[in-house]
């Protein structure tokens, strides 16, 4: 009742806020300090309200639904606080918090700007009031109880003590299929428990616990910054429309350049640090998966990247007179920004994504559903109508373009660029609504081109002057910077084997781009150092450019069966499986592998597997030996401990890619379709089942038959198929989801059976990844770059 009552507070005041800005705006006198105080009053609450949900959470209150379903009791006080938005209801608690929190300075920052606080602050408390409703009673309430709506506990979360009282008995439920009780709870067993005397917390005494996945330090961090980095994209919006309210475009830029680059690295790291954690925590190798959610993040920061390029060259030419050039660009695109994160939000909880990605949340229900398209649909009418109101105005103040040799070319054609990637994201991630989805093939083959051009322009558009440039000038500051990356190419071919064409010029525009900014930020490094910041954040980008070639193109992968005792050479590795040990109490398996290198250097790497109680799902966790050219990585499949007897059919051994055909036995076999697997669930560490759907035809009759893997509870099972007719038996014995490689094994069904006793064997998958260091050191150094620059920016918007 208290955390519901104080959120009701702050959007009241919130509302009040809004409106008192606006009256301030329409020149009502004595009503700015009113605006102010309320704001401060709203963002009170909410930090009140925010630090009462993380006191439920650390003191176990399981009377509260959110509580209860995201904790317990024994986990660390990390994790607990992860706890605070593992959900949606306190992830948008999060949100709300930094919003607020970054308003109170906005406020400070625009009160001394003449009239531009009540005209930025009415926008941003708009968006603000929307953030508190959704976190209000009425929609998803962080404070509700979990009386409220009835719901199913498992009776090992309930006091054993009250399991036999006779009143329970009415509220006990079983589930055949799993063998579990259930108590049903409700109001109706509320109102039992308070007439029996007993409090909901007596009753309840474990919660539900964290998912797993999310048990993890990068998980403590990446959604603050990430949530972060989507309120500060609230600012420029703000601006943008302050801007178009008082139809004054002169300096609406110099004020929101520094909020945009300041958001631009905070959301970019957080995007990245999201992307370290897929890599560090999920087993699949990789850091980023065109997942519709993590694409949702991905389109408002590289529409914020584009805006930053034409802002400059709006700040740029206003030094002729007038408001510059691209102005209908900049307050599109700063608005756009803020729209996308919206729309991100919309994909990411109204269920509209299903199974297509393995962040989005459940269905929220109707209202939540309608109220998040009002939401949306609310800022996007706002923006675009202001744009539209403001067109002929905006269109009476066009610049002449200047030489095609400009910078300002240059720098529009980047925002161009990044901006049809944006398009590209954006359209891929919104095919669920309509059924429909898009292969990582698709983004991968579109961005390849678009990175080259992104990489091209990161280095020749500081090479170009404002207004104007001449050729000879060009080649004259390009001369190191093309005969090293000319050597560079070279060494990449003949060293790095690398020869696919497309690669190639991803990697010479990236190297191009790393050298012109590498020597203009020497030359301004024992000079001017203000300028400094833009080239660290491009030299960020070229590192970040050459660790996604090296990492994704020519990663090599292997799954391997390591028997104890055995060495086996993989990817230039020796690896040595020497048993395991239980860990946390017994409840997680540490499994001991030797990896020796070329140089005979011996490390022990320790991939572990457990069951979690959280889901009863088997989850895998990765180990990883990391280095500046490669990281060697290991993700456990499956253990097999040697002390069951398996009765194998004799048959053939058969390796098959999709639409290739054999014959064997007689029979003409094609490997017609892979069946793939529900990637939410499979990543989720869930139940799931893949293979391949082959066709036989023997004695001129046609089978088509699925030969399955099944990932279940108890372990992995290949379920052997029986073609009577054909007298055949074809069993799947292996499947590389990647390459969609099967192995099979084929004999008659005559065929006699053999009884073995399988060796331990610890099944994994193992990868190099070259130059991925140079993916986490671009991102690290880029985002350097933008605080570096968003300094700068800061103390020019006093000026």
């Amino acid at each position: 009742m208290a955390g519901s009552i104080l959120i009701t507070l702050a959007l009241a005041f919130s509302i009040f806020s809004m409106v008192m800005y606006f009256f301030t705006y329409r020149g009502a006198k004595n009503t700015l300090n009113i605006a102010r105080m309320s704001y401060h009053a709203m963002a009170m609450f909410v930090i009140v309200a925010s630090a009462f949900l993380m006191y439920l959470i650390i003191t176990h209150q399981y009377q509260y639904e959110y509580v209860y379903s995201y904790s317990n009791d024994d986990l660390p006080f990390g994790f607990l606080l992860s706890t605070f938005w593992a959900g949606q209801q306190g992830s948008f608690m999060l949100w709300l918090l930094v919003t607020a929190l970054i308003g109170v300075f906005l406020q400070s920052y625009t009160g001394k700007r003449d009239d531009l606080e009540p005209r930025v602050m009415m926008f941003f408390t708009l968006a603000t009031t929307f953030l508190l409703a959704m976190v209000s009673p009425l929609l998803k309430n962080p404070f509700a109880y979990i009386w409220a709506e009835p719901m199913f506990l498992e009776t090992a979360k309930i006091n054993a003590s009250y399991l036999t009282q006779p009143f329970l008995q009415n509220f006990m439920f079983s589930d055949p299929a799993s063998g579990q009780n259930f108590v049903k709870m409700s109001r109706d067993l509320y109102a039992t428990l308070q007439g029996a005397g007993i409090s909901v917390n007596q009753f309840i005494i474990h919660g539900k616990g964290l998912n797993p996945l999310l048990q993890n330090f990068w998980m403590q961090i990446h959604p603050p910054i990430l949530f972060t980095g989507f309120a500060m994209t609230t600012v420029p919006f703000s601006f943008a429309m302050a801007a178009l309210l008082k139809n004054d475009y002169k300096d609406w830029v110099r004020q929101s350049f520094p909020w945009i680059l300041a958001g631009s690295g905070i959301l970019g790291l957080g995007i990245m640090l999201g992307g370290y954690w897929a890599y560090g925590v999920l087993g699949w190798g990789g850091y980023w998966a065109w997942d519709p959610v993590e694409n949702a993040s991905l389109v408002p920061w590289l529409i914020s990247l584009a805006c930053i390029h034409t802002m400059i060259v709006q700040r740029k030419t206003q030094a002729k007179g007038g408001i510059g050039k691209f102005v209908k660009t900049n307050l599109l695109l700063s608005i756009l920004a803020y729209i996308m994160v919206l729309y991100s939000t919309f994909l990411t909880r109204s269920g509209v994504l299903g199974d297509a990605s393995v962040h989005s949340f459940v269905d929220p229900g109707t209202i939540v559903y309608l109220f998040l398209i009002i939401f949306v649909g609310t800022f996007l009418l706002l923006g675009v109508g202001m744009i539209i109101y403001r067109w002929k105005y905006l269109e009476s103040q066009i610049v002449e373009e200047e030489n095609l040799l400009a910078r300002e070319l240059a720098l529009f054609t980047a925002t161009v660029t990044l901006g049809a990637s944006a398009l590209i994201v954006a359209v891929g991630t919104s095919a669920p609504i309509f059924k429909q989805s898009v292969e990582t093939r698709f983004y991968n083959e579109m961005h390849v081109p678009l990175a080259i051009i992104i990489g091209l322009l990161n280095g020749f558009s500081f090479l170009l002057k404002w207004r104007h440039s001449s050729g000879e000038d060009i080649l004259k500051k390009s001369k190191f910077s093309l005969i090293a990356t000319g050597v560079f190419a070279l060494l990449i071919i003949l060293f790095g084997k690398v020869y696919d064409v497309m690669m190639i010029l991803l990697s010479i525009s990236a190297a191009f781009a790393f050298f012109v900014n590498a020597e203009i930020a020497y030359k301004i490094f024992t000079g001017n150092k203000k300028m400094l910041g833009a080239y660290i954040a491009h030299i960020g980008f070229s590192l970040f450019l050459l660790g996604v070639v090296g990492s994704a193109a020519y990663s090599k992968q292997f799954e391997v069966d390591l028997t104890k005792g055995k060495p086996v050479n993989v990817l230039g590795y020796t690896l040595e499986f020497t048993g395991y040990n239980p860990i946390e109490n017994n409840t997680k398996y540490e499994f001991n592998v030797s990896v020796k290198d070329g140089n005979g250097e011996a490390r022990v790497i320790k991939p572990i597997m457990f069951v979690s109680t959280f889901n009863n799902s088997l989850m895998r966790e990765p180990d990883i030996l990391e280095g500046f050219t490669k990281d060697f990585y290991v993700t456990p499949l499956s253990y097999e401990d040697g002390s069951s007897v398996e009765n194998k059919p004799l048959g053939n051994s058969v390796t098959l890619m999709p639409n290739e055909k054999t014959s064997i036995e007689g029979a003409d076999l094609t490997y017609s379709d892979f069946i793939k697997p529900d990637m939410s669930v499979m990543m989720g560490g869930g139940n799931f089942q893949m293979g391949a759907k082959l066709t036989v035809t023997k004695n001129g009759k046609t089978e088509i038959i699925e030969a399955l893997m099944k990932k279940e509870e108890q372990g992995v099972t290949f379920v052997p198929v029986e073609l009577k007719d054909a007298d055949l038996r074809v069993e799947l014995t292996k499947i590389d989801p990647t390459t969609k490689k099967a192995e099979f094994i084929i004999g008659k069904l005559s065929t006699p059976v053999v009884t073995t006793k399988p060796a331990e064997v610890l099944a994994v998958n193992a990868s190099t990844k070259p130059f991925i260091s140079l993916v986490w050191i671009g991102v690290a150094i880029a985002v350097i770059g933008f605080f570096v620059s968003t300094l700068r920016r800061l103390k020019e918007s006093w000026s």
